[in-house]
């Protein structure tokens, strides 16, 4: 009983006692049954309810929100449907991908009523049913998808839920908000083989990497070595420089080749350079 009621039936029964002690019992039953009338006729529905009434087993209206009152015995109230935004928790568990692969799969609904008048009268338990189209739902989509896309692209597969799960439950006069899977839980042994593949797969792709720039490093030697025989001065220069960077490190013993020493002298680094562009092995005969 609503708070205006319960003050109005409160009202009538204090007069009805009043009355009934100074006045006359028999019009204190006035007030009595006017309390009595005023119990089961007045109803009010808060903003985000709506009050299903059937008259004598046929629909009669559709009231609230607010104050309105019935017929009492003719009239029955038989649903107060709510309007807000619900949710609903479901999951599939041990539900075969594409690629038979066994996954359980978390997932939470949000929606609402947008009839009343239906889902009412159209379904026994509508909120019961929700829940089963949306297993069932979830379980064809799991079955038509690859494990790869239901781990990958999950904004893709609640839009499919929302779609298939909203075509059912617009007959009962409900509207689907949104639907959002929470996890995707896969075996053991199978997130074990995935880790394995994924290692493998950075491996391959340092491996490629390493191998361009090798090509990179080769290419950069190869211009080096056409600027040294353009520049026999530079390659000496280079030589020197080697020799001092090695001669840092104290308290070491350095050997140094004696092609590098001959080749600090520019008429001997040329003439090496000269032999090599000619194909005549250094130090041989013509």
């Amino acid at each position: 009983m609503n708070p205006i009621t319960s003050f109005l039936v409160s009202v009538l029964i204090l007069m009805g006692l009043v009355i009934g002690r100074w006045e006359s019992p028999y019009l204190a039953l006035v007030f009595f049954g006017a309390a009595v009338v005023t119990a089961l006729s007045l109803k009010m529905a808060n903003t985000w309810q709506k009050f299903v009434i059937l008259r004598m087993g046929k629909l009669q209206s559709v009231k609230g929100p607010g104050l309105f009152a019935i017929i009492p015995i003719l009239d029955n109230v038989v649903a107060v449907i709510d309007e807000r935004i619900q949710t609903t928790a479901f999951n599939a568990e041990q539900a075969l991908t594409r690629d038979t692969v066994p996954v359980n799969v978390d997932a939470i609904i949000f929606w609402h009523v947008h009839d009343a008048e239906k889902a009412a009268l159209a379904i026994t338990n509508y909120r019961e049913a929700i829940d089963r189209v949306a297993q069932t739902s979830l379980r064809e989509m799991i079955g038509s998808s690859m494990l790869t896309a239901l781990l990958s692209d999950r904004k893709e597969a609640d839009e499919q839920l929302k779609e298939e799960i909203g075509k059912k439950t617009a007959l009962w006069g409900i509207s689907v908000s949104s639907v959002e899977i929470r996890d995707v839980a896969i075996p053991v042994a199978l997130q074990d083989a995935m880790s394995r593949q994924a290692q493998a797969e950075r491996e391959k792709q340092a491996r490629v990497i390493l191998g361009s720039a090798e090509a990179a490093i080769a290419g950069k030697f190869v211009e080096a070595a056409d600027i040294y025989a353009g520049h026999p001065g530079a390659l000496q220069l280079r030589a020197m420089n080697i020799i001092y960077e090695t001669t840092k490190e104290r308290g070491v013993t350095i050997l140094i080749p004696s092609s590098m020493v001959d080749s600090l002298n520019p008429s001997a680094a040329a003439q090496v350079l000269a032999s090599v562009g000619k194909g005549t092995p250094v130090g041989g005969d013509s």
